[in-house]
């Protein structure tokens, strides 16, 4: 008889271990992609190598933090992960998925992701899937990285949207305000055009789940050897809350970004928006980056406080803002360290 939390009174079967052998047959499938660039005369033969080797180092990193976080399952590195999520997630919306950028906006992303996803997160975990305790690592961590992986994408289709017709639509705008119309019975036709295109990718998922494809958590459950009828049910509970935390999240950050172009006296403050550069891939400024980020974390872990060994030579380069979003893999090789001496701190401070 199988029961919600996944218990079962017949023997399961576990999912096939995989190796890196098994990694580099599945890579081989990306020559099709370089072929048809190659082809075509897409240029993105670089961007599918860089995005291969990202993907490969990012979830290597990820499961080196994993891993003893849920071997002590205490909530300080369980929430450490999931913050570190929501700020890579808050600067990959800020420097590189949106049209448009305004002053505040990385702040005003980090609290709509973030307040989004970990009250969703709790509800869903302590009530719905009524895990034990509901911050458990092994529930509560790939259940946020769902909700922020999903929140990041609305919020950024929400935000280049609002942004780009602000901008264009910015003589109609401005012809409501000089009839008397408010800020926001003004810009409520551009939020609510935003809003919706940020939420149809997920109200689709959920209107076609199950019918077109089998979905990611529900494969999972069922590669761990859980029935598909109890897979079935942690798939429904999961998207109920992705499309939860994605409304909440799209809405917070667009009416945020529309606060933000209006001053005091209703007035259209399109100088206020600065547009977003896209960079070209550049693999030697990553690896450069990636290893300006190991040597200062290991060299100056105080910023400018006493190295920890002894480093001959100081690079000129600090952890800030910019570095993650140049690239996800310094901020995600940063948390790791950070992780782990937490989790090592733990026996000693007893947190």
């Amino acid at each position: 008889m199988e029961t919600f939390n996944g218990t079962s009174d017949v023997p399961q079967m576990g999912a096939k271990e995989l190796g890196w052998a098994n990694v580099g047959i599945a890579s081989l499938l990306l020559v099709v992609n370089g072929l048809i660039s190659i082809y075509f005369g897409l240029g993105l033969e670089v961007d599918i190598i860089v995005a291969a080797l990202r993907c490969i180092v990012q979830l290597t990193l990820l499961s080196v933090a994993l891993e003893p976080v849920f071997a002590v399952n205490q909530p300080l590195p369980v929430f450490a992960i999931a913050s570190l999520l929501v700020l890579i997630a808050c600067s990959e919306v800020y420097y590189s998925r949106t049209a448009y950028r305004h002053q505040y906006m990385f702040f005003s992303v980090l609290v709509s992701i973030m307040a989004s996803t970990f009250m969703t997160g709790f509800i869903g975990n302590a009530f719905a899937i009524q895990a034990d305790p509901w911050w458990s690592a092994r529930n509560f961590i790939p259940t946020m990285g769902m909700l922020v992986g999903n929140a990041m994408s609305s919020v950024a289709v929400g935000l280049s949207s609002v942004t780009t017709q602000l901008v264009d639509n910015k003589d109609k705008i401005e012809m409501y305000l000089s009839f008397g119309a408010s800020r926001w019975e003004a810009a409520r036709p551009v939020c609510v055009e935003a809003i919706k295109l940020a939420l149809l990718p997920a109200l689709n998922s959920m209107s076609i789940i199950g019918l077109v494809s089998i979905p990611g958590m529900m494969t999972g459950q069922i590669l761990g050897g859980s029935s598909a009828e109890n897979a079935a049910h942690y798939q429904q509970v999961i998207t109920f809350m992705i499309t939860s935390s994605c409304s909440l999240a799209t809405v917070t950050a667009v009416l945020a970004a529309v606060f933000m172009v209006f001053d005091d006296k209703a007035r259209l403050r399109l100088d206020l928006l600065v547009k977003n550069k896209k960079r070209k891939s550049d693999v030697a400024g990553m690896v450069k980056r990636t290893a300006s980020s190991l040597w200062w974390a290991v060299c100056q872990p105080g910023g400018g406080s006493q190295p920890r060994v002894p480093c001959r030579t100081r690079l000129p380069f600090r952890l800030n803002a910019s570095l993650f979003s140049r690239l996800p893999a310094p901020s995600l090789v940063f948390g790791v360290l950070s992780i782990h001496v937490i989790v090592d701190l733990l026996p000693q401070y007893k947190l």
